[in-house]
């Protein structure tokens, strides 16, 4: 998998793309990440990439030529589907970024200020993604958030593929309590059928504990089931 990011703040990315499962990930050559500096493709002498809007209003609007031309240069020798990341856009969820793992190529598009000329949407933005329902200062975590998801199911990454379907959001459930050693910490003591060696009373029981998790934490996710 490639994915190229198109972002004015470059620098911010070397920290994730060096560390953990998305460096092992590139490592063994599954995943190929490009980090773009839009402010090189802007035609404006101050590297300029935003502007006013039309029609008044606070805050400055990203230009559409400076992206415009990013997306087709990156688009020259491979297909890709373009990504914005943005608040106004649809919510990242586990069966989307399972959507988007299956790409070959990616380009993702930080937003920032106001937003971006809308008319990107109709010539290179194929869909817009949010991570939550509130406004950062830019794109640029969002498209870290995506990267890390999306890694992270690429086949070969994950030292166990078993982890994977447990996890939370699979089957619209919350992951169930997890414990380890010591079977005592300061007088709270791990439940006792996960000491039985009973496998079956295992699994029941934290059958049962993600659907009480979900039940007090995310029922949203119980009534989509």
């Amino acid at each position: 998998m490639r994915i190229d990011v198109i972002t004015i703040f470059p620098e911010m990315f070397a920290p994730i793309l060096n560390e953990s499962i998305i460096k092992r990930a590139q490592d063994k050559k599954k995943l190929s990440i490009y980090i773009h500096d839009l402010r090189k493709y802007t035609k404006d002498k101050h590297k300029k990439v935003d502007d006013r809007p039309f029609g008044g209003g606070p805050g400055m609007v990203m230009m559409a030529q400076p992206i415009y031309d990013a997306v087709h240069k990156i688009k020259v020798r491979r297909k890709a589907k373009v990504l914005l990341l943005c608040p106004t856009g649809m919510p990242l969820k586990q069966k989307i970024a399972k959507k988007y793992s299956k790409e070959r190529n990616l380009i993702l598009v930080c937003g920032h200020y106001e937003g971006v000329d809308d008319r990107l949407n109709d010539l290179v933005i194929d869909e817009r993604l949010s991570i939550g329902d509130y406004v950062l200062t830019g794109g640029e975590l969002p498209a870290m958030v995506l990267i890390d998801c999306m890694t992270r199911l690429l086949p070969g990454v994950l030292g166990a593929a078993e982890s994977l379907s447990n996890e939370s959001f699979e089957n619209n459930l919350l992951d169930y309590p997890q414990y380890t050693r010591p079977a005592n910490f300061r007088g709270k003591s791990v439940p006792n059928v996960l000491l039985s060696g009973n496998h079956e009373a295992i699994n029941k029981w934290r059958a049962e504990q993600s659907r009480i998790r979900t039940k007090k934490n995310r029922p949203d996710l119980i009534q989509i089931k």
